[in-house]
């Protein structure tokens, strides 16, 4: 059985669907690559000419329609790429790329509100912005989408061979379709949060399957779980098939997904695009990040209370390069928490995720709500060995990446996958990250309508994390705050009067993951218990997140007075009666 912990980056440019529908499409003109002596070359398609480094290989989709769209080497593919391509498993990070296609209604659906159009004319659109590593321009008067790849290393190379664009003879145009969906329509999401509440095997590849693929392998293989790179400025293979319909379709018919973010490594390695030695830096590239994340999740119409995991690859950890990592997910983690999706980090077993269970309960490090780690030990289970103690991450909150780049056929479909298997549950709406408010107080007296201070910011920021938006966070208790109280206790089944007192700031100060927490826990899930506790008590209970002695006696104060067993365990009984404001 092989102890390998490491595995490779994959998927590709964030090609997202929020447009749909085109009429008829001229048929695309052969691709044709013209070498020039002065370093260029010039590859033309369907009327769309650019000058491209004389090093960049040139792929014709027409010729290997099932060919990778891959982005760690440099490449131009021309042509409509195949609803299934031939990619393998093993494919690392990203230099630069470009895929020029025919505007069809399939491409159609993959372009975004940031895709620039040139101009009557046109090739080249000067205005053109970057979002995730990505440049999409539909050249109309070419009838051609195109879609630029790169890093922040490479951005200038690819923008100057994106400005060196002309129109050919051969050009005939074809308008992208911008019509917004037909009205009445379903609105394109997720069945619910993913990957939602499964237990059992999955898989990841390099890029999304086929609808037809994906339905044969629902039919025939053991998995029912699928890994999809839908973010990240590091991602090394096109996701010509994810859209949001591919989204809906998927998860209507009972997959569940994975969403994974590919973006800047740990400095302690050689991939061309890390993250910051410097632990300020390194979490603000981490917000940065997540903010990607959430704009492409909701493209796809993943929706928030989905896990969305960050993939950090093998490192050989240092203390700098630990706390830079740690440092990255806490950014990562905040700024997810703030959108209402939960947090998750893939990374190898003997490294980023070691790391992370270094720190489990270290306040100065936001933890990570799921893990999804790779170990190659073959076995299809979710243990952790050594790398991890068995009560971290113990509430459905873990992915096992156990065997890697296997291809498999169900159904007729081959794919070079990584095998996974799942223990996931959708858990609470992740606990809220209130920036500027304090949370932290000796005593949660009773606010109401007129009252100010910082308990009234907190209520209110508590309350906007809950869904229930009282307005920016003023520290004044005006109308809008009553009406966001209001609905909050009508949603809890308390009395809806708009007054926030004991039995609403328990349910408030609670929200969250609900681990069994016990005497030596630490972390999060301790510091919201210790905080509800002193709302529900009305005595002070030290707010630390350590679960000493005086957490323990208010536990079991709790338990006694609200009939639940005294034994001190903080489990879903004492956790679901904190929460209903008991």
């Amino acid at each position: 059985m092989s102890s390998r912990t490491s595995w490779r980056a994959r998927a590709g440019t964030s090609l997202l669907a929020v447009l749909a529908g085109v009429g008829a499409f001229t048929a695309p003109a052969p691709a044709q690559a013209d070498p020039r002596p002065e370093g260029t070359q010039s590859v033309s398609y369907h009327g769309y000419r650019i000058e491209v480094p004389a090093g960049w290989r040139t792929v014709d989709l027409t010729e290997n329609p099932r060919a990778c769209l891959r982005f760690d080497r440099p490449t131009v593919y021309l042509g409509e790429p195949a609803e299934q391509s031939d990619c393998p498993a093993g494919v690392v990070g990203r230099t630069a790329g470009i895929v020029v296609e025919p505007i069809t209604a399939r491409s159609s659906g993959r372009a975004t509100a940031a895709t620039a159009r040139t101009q009557r004319g046109k090739a080249v659109a000067p205005s053109a912005v970057s979002g995730d590593g990505t440049i999409q321009i539909a050249v109309e008067d070419a009838g051609v989408l195109v879609t630029a790849a790169h890093t922040p290393e490479t951005e200038d190379l690819v923008r100057g061979v994106l400005a060196s664009a002309e129109l050919t003879g051969d050009a005939e145009r074809t308008a992208l379709t911008t019509a917004a969906r037909r009205a009445g329509a379903a609105p394109l999401a997720a069945a619910g949060p993913q990957p939602g509440t499964y237990t059992g095997k999955g898989f990841d590849a390099c890029t999304a399957p086929s609808q037809a693929a994906m339905n044969a392998w629902q039919a025939s293989s053991p998995y029912s779980a699928v890994g999809v790179y839908i973010s990240g400025s590091f991602r090394g293979c096109a996701q010509p098939n994810l859209t949001a319909s591919w989204v809906t379709s998927q998860t209507g018919n009972g997959w569940h997904l994975i969403p994974i973010d590919v973006g800047r490594q740990a400095p302690c390695t050689n991939y061309s695009l890390k993250m910051s030695t410097d632990p300020a830096t390194a979490k603000a590239q981490g917000v940065t990040a997540a903010a990607g994340a959430i704009t492409a999740a909701s493209n796809l119409g993943i929706p928030a209370g989905s896990a969305v995991y960050s993939d950090i690859e093998a490192y050989t950890s240092t203390a700098s390069c630990k706390a830079a990592v740690l440092s990255y997910l806490s950014g990562w983690t905040e700024r997810l928490h703030a959108g209402g999706y939960l947090s998750g980090f893939y990374s190898s077993a003997a490294s980023g995720i070691k790391d992370a269970a270094s720190e489990y309960g270290n306040p100065a490090y936001t933890r990570v709500d799921h893990l999804f780690y790779a170990w190659w030990n073959g076995a299809a289970d979710t243990n952790t060995g050594s790398y991890v103690p068995s009560s971290y991450w113990s509430d459905h909150q873990r992915i096992h990446q156990y065997a890697g780049e296997v291809t498999e056929t169900w159904g007729g479909y081959s794919i070079n996958i990584d095998r996974d298997y799942l223990d996931v549950g959708n858990g609470s709406t992740p606990a809220p990250s209130c920036s500027g408010a304090n949370l932290d107080f000796t005593a949660y007296p009773t606010v109401r309508s007129g009252s100010t201070g910082n308990q009234v910011k907190a209520a209110q920021c508590l309350l906007k994390a809950a869904g229930f938006d009282p307005g920016a966070p003023d520290g004044i208790f005006g109308p809008d705050t009553t009406a966001a109280a209001r609905n909050f206790q009508a949603a809890k089944g308390l009395s809806a009067d708009g007054v926030v007192g004991a039995k609403t700031w328990t349910a408030l100060l609670s929200r969250g993951s609900t681990p069994t927490v016990q005497n030596g826990s630490t972390g999060e899930a301790v510091t919201r218990l210790q905080r509800a506790l002193t709302a529900a008590l009305g005595r002070t209970v030290a707010v630390d997140g350590v679960f000493g002695q005086g957490t323990a006696q208010a536990a079991r104060d709790y338990q006694s007075s609200r009939g639940l067993a005294a034994d001190g365990i903080v489990g879903p009984a004492t956790w679901g009666a904190l929460q209903s404001g008991k």
